[in-house]
């Protein structure tokens, strides 16, 4: 189920917490910088470099896939910051070519929902999308209103998205394991989700979990504050399972490309602060192993993480 797979990412391994640890099983790849939203708690509200707003070319994101394939990566997720669905033609030529050509064997992607449309599903799903996961984070539509900061008729296709794909998948008798996951930003936050999760969410997935509000690199701190929220240190997993924030799994298990082809030590990074290279012009495993991965990874190990890139994520006030 999804949960193990989170946890196997966020669990560090001992053979991983070292300066130069294996290749990653799994990668995720931004096909797209762009999101519908403008969620208050999240990175993508520091987002202003207009690389950050196209989509990945192509060409560039084959180039990737075969050298992460050929370092035996396994699991593929076609997400990062952006919003998949708002690129739907690139986000189903990414899947057939990572299942028809490479056979990956868990390709996945997490998703608003909103822009999800099912006709845009079904060729996900009949293109072998493993895993399709729903953020499912607000209880009615002023509370997705407030936080969101867009027109409330995204929450109605979102709620009606999550219930076509079930059906999608049901009618024609396809294997896309849904899934969905729900921030506790506080007590009060969880109490009144239970009813909006059991009518439309909990009936059309698989398995649901709970992550809490994470402080997503410190980016979005003015927004946060407006918003009366108050996110944890770093990026501790979910809810139910947490680890430390330091060292951070983000650094040691698991890889991160943005959509202009830059690998950054950092799954919440929206505007490259912590970028170590560029798929352009290196390969993933050069910059997996170079100087400045190394240092970062260093400062982790030795809980010392004041005066880097990590310090007001992880020491978060």
């Amino acid at each position: 189920m999804i949960t193990q797979r989170i946890d196997n990412i966020a669990h560090i391994p001992k053979k991983s917490l070292v300066e130069v640890p294996p290749i990653p099983k799994s990668v995720k790849i931004e096909i797209t910088g762009k999101c519908n939203y403008r969620c208050g708690y999240c990175a993508i509200m520091a987002r202003k470099y207009a690389g950050f707003g196209t989509s990945m070319d192509f060409r560039l994101f084959k180039k990737i896939v075969a050298e992460l394939h050929t370092l035996g990566v396994e699991e593929i997720g076609l997400f990062l910051i952006g919003e998949s669905f708002t690129a739907p033609d690139l986000l189903v030529k990414c899947i057939n070519h990572l299942k028809r050509n490479y056979e990956f064997p868990y390709v996945f992607l997490t998703s608003n929902a909103s822009l999800a449309f099912h006709p845009v599903v079904y060729r996900c799903m009949t293109a072998r999308l493993d895993s399709l996961k729903w953020s499912c984070n607000f209880y009615d539509k002023e509370q997705f209103k407030r936080i969101t900061g867009v027109k409330e008729t995204l929450f109605d296709d979102a709620v009606t998205n999550i219930r076509l794909a079930w059906k999608v998948r049901r009618e024609y008798k396809l294997k896309t394991k849904l899934y969905a996951s729900s921030i506790r930003y506080d007590d009060e936050q969880y109490e009144k989700m239970q009813g909006f999760l059991k009518e439309n969410v909990l009936p059309y997935v698989d398995e649901h979990y709970w992550l809490p509000l994470y402080s997503m690199g410190s980016l979005a701190t003015a927004k946060e504050k407006e918003l009366g929220m108050k996110p944890i240190a770093g990026n501790p997993g979910r809810y139910e399972n947490p680890v430390p924030p330091v060292p951070c799994w983000s650094v040691f298990t698991e890889g991160h490309i943005l959509s202009d082809g830059r690998v950054t030590a950092c799954c919440a990074d929206a505007t490259g602060e912590w970028v170590m290279g560029d798929m352009n012009t290196q390969t993933f495993a050069e910059v997996w192993e170079s100087k400045e991965f190394k240092k970062l990874r260093k400062a982790h190990l030795n809980d010392k993480i004041t005066g880097t890139k990590c310090e007001h994520c992880v020491i978060y006030k």
